[in-house]
């Protein structure tokens, strides 16, 4: 298939702390992307005090310093991006082969906004269940680890990430796009780690995750769901 050059991918990647997972998935993308000629990897360093910078530029992405915090870090990333559509990666999902060539078609056919199925590197059955539901197109079944594109003139239209928002800032920003754009999901599954279960229990972190949903749709700001967040769950970011 011939892709159309003029659309330029920006792989934008928020991370604090990522020595252990950076590097694989740079080296992932390279050997994934159909096209790598045609997009660029920017790496959003929130102050990491291991080796994630030096092992990211290693290999070959730009890399840049931020405040923490995932929304300011994209949104950094989104405000230098050469790209005319973006990319939001975290550094423990994989994308699947030739993830450049399944964006770019979608965004030529006028889908200026999306993400990939979800598949937990996990055989936990529980989780195997979760990530079936992310097939469907409706805001409940979205996250983060799915990963986002987004054409860059419809991210500046929509404002950008909240950065008021230390957690929960995809779902706050997805939530944005279906009431304002269309949103597509695409047919082929990202790979994410399961670290986050691992640590904090499967069922209780899912349990943490519906109260946070609850309270944000009850009206919660953006720092109590934080608070809530960071008495409950273990996190590296």
């Amino acid at each position: 298939m011939k892709v159309n050059k003029s659309f330029i991918i920006s792989i934008i990647i928020p991370v604090f702390n990522e020595e252990e997972t950076i590097g694989s998935l740079l080296q992932h993308l390279e050997q994934q992307a159909a096209h790598k000629e045609a997009m660029e990897v920017l790496v959003i360093d929130g102050g990491s005090s291991d080796a994630t910078v030096q092992i990211a530029e290693a290999h070959g992405a730009t890399v840049m310093s931020s405040e923490k915090g995932k929304a300011k870090q994209m949104n950094l990333g989104a405000r230098y991006a050469k790209g005319t559509i973006l990319y939001f990666l975290h550094a423990d999902t994989f994308p699947p082969a030739h993830f450049d060539t399944a964006i770019t078609t979608a965004v030529e056919k006028d889908e200026k906004a999306g993400c990939f199925r979800l598949q937990f590197n996990s055989p936990s059955r529980f989780l195997l269940f979760f990530s079936w539901f992310t097939r469907f197109n409706i805001p409940l079944c979205r996250g983060g680890d799915q990963s986002l594109f987004i054409t860059k003139n419809l991210f500046k239209k929509m404002g950008g990430f909240n950065d008021s928002y230390r957690i929960y800032e995809d779902n706050e920003f997805i939530g944005r796009l279906y009431r304002q754009a269309s949103f597509t999901v695409l047919p082929l599954k990202v790979l994410t780690s399961a670290r986050k279960y691992e640590v904090n229990g499967t069922w209780t972190l899912q349990y943490h995750f519906t109260v946070i949903h609850l309270k944000k749709f009850l009206g919660s700001p953006p720092e109590k769901l934080y608070a809530y967040y960071s008495k409950n769950i273990q996190s590296q970011m």
